[in-house]
């Protein structure tokens, strides 16, 4: 199947697709059923137009039809309707986990440094953190919810404008009305979804983002001294270098060492800054 949309039969094979990326398999019929679904009260397919399509995908390895008409994905399936779902939704549900993680637990240890270097004393600490952890936690939700939503639709448009680009060389009028309508109730489908993982993301983030910078402050506070100091700071330093090195030097194809480097010039700043700060005030 090529990755281009050209023709209705293979906006079917995404519909497709995309139902049986969660379920892995499913009833034809239910399969069919839910292409009607999409279209709504307009027919935008018939019986044999799915079966054509049916047909290819297997041919092309992407499914299996057993006798009693239930198809399932293959694992050249599985991976290509994740690539397709990527392209609809761009979740990446473990980003707002690592996101939380990395501030929350960088926030904690300035808030940890700054409490041990003026020696603050206990209420003051939970103070400082409980204000620094709400307004990094709110951040990193707005952040999710607003920007993420923001830039996911902007996304989710120009795939829409290509897509519809490419169909509206079908020569037939009636097929390209069809696969054009198809196309534009399947991404209002997923502007649908598309917000439900915004609005989950940015909750997962800022929870995360609490919770993570509570736990090496409350370490910090509730241990005896000097294991207390100890104990916090090798809580984030196994958190930032598990997760933020490791992820993002992954992700973006940069060296471990160049990624711990930048880590750590942005943690003596923050710490610097809020020492100058403090004593400012």
């Amino acid at each position: 199947m090529s990755f281009e949309i050209q023709e209705l039969p293979d906006v079917i094979k995404i519909v497709t697709l995309l139902e049986l990326q969660d379920k892995k398999s499913a009833p034809s019929q239910r399969l069919r059923e839910r292409l009607d679904h999409i279209c709504g009260r307009d027919t935008c397919i018939d019986a044999s137009e799915f079966d054509e399509a049916l047909t290819e995908m297997t041919a092309e390895g992407l499914v299996t039809v057993d006798e009693v008409g239930v198809v399932e994905l293959t694992s050249s399936g599985v991976l290509l309707s994740g690539e397709w779902e990527n392209l609809f939704v761009g979740a990446e549900p473990v980003l707002e986990i690592i996101t939380g993680l990395t501030d929350g637990s960088i926030t904690g240890l300035v808030v940890v440094l700054s409490s041990y270097l003026t020696r603050l004393d206990v209420s003051h600490t939970i103070f400082a953190t409980l204000l620094t952890l709400a307004s990094v936690a709110l951040t990193n939700f707005s952040s999710f919810f607003l920007g993420g939503k923001t830039e996911d639709l902007s996304d989710m448009i120009s795939l829409q404008r290509i897509i519809n680009f490419s169909l509206d060389d079908i020569p037939d009028k009636g097929q390209r009305e069809r696969s054009l309508r198809l196309v534009s109730r399947l991404f209002r489908m997923f502007r649908k979804d598309l917000n439900k993982s915004n609005v989950k993301a940015a909750v997962v983030s800022g929870v995360t983002t609490f919770l993570a910078g509570i736990i090496p402050i409350a370490l910090y506070l509730y241990l005896p001294d000097p294991i207390d100091l100890i104990v916090s700071l090798g809580f984030v330093t196994v958190v930032v270098g598990v997760f933020l090195v490791r992820y993002r030097s992954k992700k973006t194809r940069v060296h471990w060492r160049i990624t711990l480097a930048e880590t750590v010039v942005i943690i003596v700043i923050a710490v610097a800054a809020s020492l100058i700060l403090g004593q400012g005030t």
